[in-house]
């Protein structure tokens, strides 16, 4: 099934290039990575898939709808993440439902109505509360959190809302090495959501576009990573897809072994960020094929 179809998007501010021709497929429960060299792109992609720029050219579409503004189908998380101080974790994380479902007029005028919804939209926030492992912390201010805690906050207010795709724009970028690896491990729970889900014959709840520089991170939480460079053919058009390929899936209680990915990341860096390397990039791209391929393995050697 999938969520996001990226067609054929150029992107233009003014005369400067930005997006040549980017297409790419997103399919649903994917935790996608993608990276390329500063000034590709990456960002303008992003705003392109929210719905805040539509590209000069191309379509964006989540689901069968075309983007063309921002919508409940695309949620997004940034590096510094927006919380209100005068509500708890719990109440931060359950703000949107309030502001989705109900009016000023609606909590006024009908307030037992809305005091039997709001205790539903605080159980609701409990549950994506214990998702992103908060549930401790759920009665707390954001003052009275740390970095990491308030980006869990942040990720959990956009999970409740359920939106079909969520980007992440570079989130725990602000962050010290060990809340950075607690996070990681927690896209990593979301990613084996997404494995039981399938394993039910259900839809994974959690498809992920997320922006990084971190070429360890992109390879560790990620299972497909997509390079955006410059570095092509016809680079001076802008940046464009040189890189698609799967990743290696980690369990959240496995060890991070580097050396499963370190072939990987060297093949990364000279593909998407020498500009020496301007070859037919088509060979990179291959996810699609090795996906269909270790379905085939898996069925073969379950039958």
């Amino acid at each position: 099934m999938t969520v996001l179809d990226i067609v054929d998007v150029s992107h233009a501010y003014g005369p400067k290039k930005v997006l040549n021709h980017v297409n790419l497929r997103v399919g649903a429960g994917q935790i996608m990575a993608l990276i390329g060299p500063s000034g590709c792109g990456k960002s303008t992609l992003l705003r392109a898939i929210l719905g805040t720029h539509p590209p000069t050219s191309g379509q964006v579409l989540v689901g069968e709808s075309e983007v063309t503004s921002p919508n409940r189908d695309v949620g997004i998380v940034y590096q510094h993440y927006s919380l209100y101080d005068f509500l708890t974790a719990r109440e931060n994380v359950a703000f949107g439902l309030k502001l989705d479902q109900t009016s000023t007029p609606f909590r006024v005028f009908n307030y037992f109505a809305w005091r039997q919804l709001r205790k539903l939209h605080l159980e609701q926030a409990d549950d994506f509360l214990e998702k992103v492992g908060l549930s401790a912390a759920r009665d707390l201010y954001p003052n009275q959190m740390s970095g990491g805690m308030r980006q869990r906050v942040a990720i959990a207010q956009a999970l409740i809302m359920q939106p079909k795709i969520l980007l992440l724009d570079e989130p725990f970028g602000a962050l010290d090495e060990a809340m950075r690896e607690e996070l990681q491990l927690m896209l990593l729970h979301l990613y084996a959501e997404n494995v039981r889900a399938r394993g039910e014959g259900l839809v994974p709840p959690h498809t992920i576009v997320m922006v990084t520089h971190e070429l360890n991170e992109a390879l560790f939480v990620s299972d497909r990573v997509v390079g955006l460079s410059q570095f092509h053919e016809d680079g001076a058009n802008g940046a464009t897809v040189v890189y698609d390929r799967p990743a290696p899936i980690f369990k959240p209680d496995e060890p991070k072994d580097i050396s499963r990915f370190v072939e990987q990341k060297e093949e990364l860096i000279r593909c998407i960020f020498s500009p020496k390397f301007q070859r037919d990039h088509r060979k990179f791209i291959t996810f699609w094929d090795e996906l269909e391929k270790q379905q085939n393995a898996q069925t073969a050697s379950s039958s």
